[in-house]
């Protein structure tokens, strides 16, 4: 195309973008009461730009601008196959199943859209009809569903597989989160069967490719937008068809989705898994004559991955650890090396004896092993899986790749082996942007001192176009900042009973509708106890129920009080009177102690970079504008936020804290907290 035909291109596109958002334009027409934002039409005009002419575009839009809306008109009008990103599945769900529908029925360009999840979030149908009918070789699923007194859920999940069109587990909204059995008939890829699969054509993850594959808008989430990188940049095919544009909304979880995409892991429920299936593949006689072999080696796995896993949780225990997070180097993990080689090597026995039963009868060396019928999809899927997690725990037991961080996580009955990559901006910019014609990453908080510097360095971006939208909302009339006179430093032991008392104070003002914030749970159960006592209102506790339910019964709870942390911080809408106050005990700056953030700050150390200024800063300056970003979310919100961390006053930093804060008047005073509330 030459620059005078792409000039006049870009003309006609942002006239029709423009067009759409006027006061008599397409949208006008169908939303009621619409009127149109500066602010929304500056961003959409920015987007346009950019999908005519290439290239990057960071735009940060504050909360009430209408971004979606803002990126999805022009990404429609330009005529591209466009695929947008999302950093929460609720984003997801809301784009596809309310914004894009309103395009449909607005825009005169007839468009398709599909709707991609990972695919451990869609039934396998397969799997479901071995579960139902209790075919699973030495170990009956049904007998686990009965004995954990889940039997009602047998035929809801039954009558739902019959009627789905997309198998999606959000459909079934009134089962619970956490739902045991469906890791059991998920579509999980490590037990894929592929085109051999009995149900393939009806395979839900299959059908919703091909929808993928022919629609002009495909909606994905970060997770899956880093796996499809992932599986693209070890030349493993695709699992997100080609597109040339991409939209990244919430684009600052960009960086930790992708740290966990592009590193290596492996559990004892990993291994655990493949011993499992392993057995029931072979109670169908799938490995022929090598299956008392293998049945052999499978016994073998599992008492060397009980032994290595075992020792690692005794040795985290002995030194006094709980759940969470430490780093290991080679030297920490020399006392395990042989136990982590002994199960590698029990896991490669496994891999040479099924292989043998792939073997046709009469190759020399198959002898009787090979079963009737000769190589089974089932069986490859089978040595593939002990062959990724032999070369992965080879891996991290070597400890031997400067550009990863190797740490151990404890939670609960899993004990994880991982390694992370100490900077993702280059993998990223490879793996992702290097692809694309046209990328524009948005979100409420990406700015850190009025520059989007943070987070181009963060994600290996060069060249970008920038734009920033103020918020539609008037934060000096809406919300009032209250900013504590006296607090204790947080490191003080008197911190957390004076959180409490400030918390109690200013939820009596408020009367409850409140979320109260921490970085912490020590403080979080300090402030439990004392609210729990001196309040009169709902407490709800994060770590009591999912955290859709507690949300759920937060917005129909009268005078509810919230206390959760980080999982918390972003991510959640509860629009009106029923969030009136957001109270935060302190920075949320990230742990030096968890290991990811302190292989970053010595590679930032040793680059001569001042981590803290450079990293550590930026990074809670963005956490804290997505926590307060919780209370203002339409025109007619109103309600405080409360910072109670003494460091925005007495340290320098602070104040790089305050100039990202909203603008709204700052008051020391809790009467008018008071007379806020009125």
């Amino acid at each position: 195309m030459s620059p005078e035909a792409g000039s006049r291109e870009s003309a006609s596109l942002l006239g029709e973008v423009r067009a759409t958002f006027g006061p008599e334009g397409a949208l006008a027409r169908i939303l009621d009461g619409y009127e149109p934002r500066p602010t929304q039409v500056a961003m959409a005009e920015a987007v346009a730009a950019t999908l005519s002419d290439g290239g990057v575009l960071l735009a940060e839009a504050g909360t009430g601008t209408g971004k979606t809306l803002a990126y999805l008109v022009p990404a429609i009008l330009s005529r591209q196959r466009v695929l947008v990103s999302t950093g929460t599945k609720n984003l997801q769900e809301q784009i596809y199943f309310k914004d894009l529908p309103t395009l449909q029925a607005a825009l005169p360009i007839p468009f398709t859209a599909t709707l991609m999840k990972g695919r451990g979030n869609y039934l396998c149908l397969h799997r479901w009809e071995i579960y139902r009918d209790g075919v699973t070789g030495n170990t009956s699923a049904v007998g686990r569903l009965i004995e954990t007194s889940d039997r009602v859920l047998l035929p809801v999940i039954d009558a739902w597989a019959t009627q789905t069109d997309t198998g999606d587990r959000a459909e079934l909204r009134d089962l619970p989160e956490d739902l045991a059995v469906w890791k059991d008939i998920a579509a999980d890829a490590e037990t894929c069967l592929g085109n051999e699969c009995p149900r393939y054509s009806d395979c839900f993850v299959t059908r919703m490719r091909q929808r993928a594959a022919e629609s002009d808008v495909v909606i994905v989430n970060h997770h899956l937008l880093c796996a499809d990188a992932s599986v693209r940049r070890n030349d493993y095919g695709e699992v997100i068809p080609a597109c040339s544009t991409l939209v990244v909304d919430e684009a600052h979880q960009l960086e930790d989705v992708a740290t966990q995409y592009f590193g290596f892991v492996l559990s004892n429920f990993r291994v655990e898994e493949l011993q499992r299936d392993a057995a029931r593949l072979a109670g169908t006689g799938a490995f022929g004559g090598a299956t008392e072999a293998g049945l052999r080696d499978l016994q073998q796995i599992g008492e060397n991955a009980r032994a290595f896993f075992g020792n690692l949780t005794f040795a985290r225990m002995a030194r006094g650890g709980g759940e969470g997070r430490v780093r290991y180097t080679s030297d920490s993990m020399a006392d395990h090396f042989e136990d982590g080689m002994l199960l590698a090597g029990a896991i490669e026995r496994f891999e040479a004896t099924v292989a043998l039963s792939k073997m046709p009868a009469n190759q020399p060396g198959a002898g009787d092993m090979a079963p009737p019928g000769g190589t089974s999809e089932a069986v490859d899927t089978m040595v593939r899986r002990a062959g990724e997690i032999r070369t992965d725990l080879r891996f991290l037991m070597r400890v031997a790749d400067p550009d990863f961080v190797y740490f151990l996580e404890t939670r609960g009955r899993g004990i994880f082996l991982r390694a992370a990559p100490v900077d993702v901006s280059r993998i990223v910019q490879e793996s992702i942007f290097g692809r694309l014609q046209s990328a524009v990453l948005t979100s409420a908080t990406l700015r850190v001192d009025q520059k989007f510097d943070y987070v181009k360095g963060r994600l290996g971006i060069r060249e970008a176009e920038e734009i920033a939208v103020p918020s539609e909302f008037d934060y000096t009339t809406q919300a009032l900042l209250y900013l504590p006179r006296r607090m204790p430093p947080p490191k003080s032991p008197d911190f957390a009973q004076a959180v409490a008392k400030e918390v109690v104070e200013l939820l009596t003002r408020s009367r409850g509708r409140a979320f109260v914030l921490f970085t912490s749970y020590a403080v979080l159960r300090t402030v439990q106890k004392f609210v729990e006592m001196a309040l009169p209102y709902p407490i709800l506790v994060q770590g009591t129920a999912p955290r859709s339910t507690l949300i759920d019964q937060f917005r129909s709870t009268p005078n509810a009080v919230l206390l959760a942390t980080s999982s918390f911080w972003q991510g959640v809408d509860v629009v009106g009177e029923a969030l009136s106050c957001v109270v935060i005990d302190k920075l949320p700056f990230a742990s030096p102690g968890d290991p990811v953030t302190a292989a970053r700050i010595e590679a930032l150390t040793t680059a001569g970079v001042d981590a803290f200024t450079q990293y550590q800063v930026p990074l809670a300056i963005l956490n804290l504008q997505q926590g307060l970003g919780r209370l203002i979310r339409h025109r007619g919100d109103r309600g405080v936020l409360a910072v109670l961390d003494p460091r925005l006053r007495t340290m320098g930093y602070g104040r790089r804290f305050l100039g990202s804060l909203p603008p709204a008047p700052v008051t020391h005073d809790l009467d008018a907290v008071g007379r806020f509330f009125g």
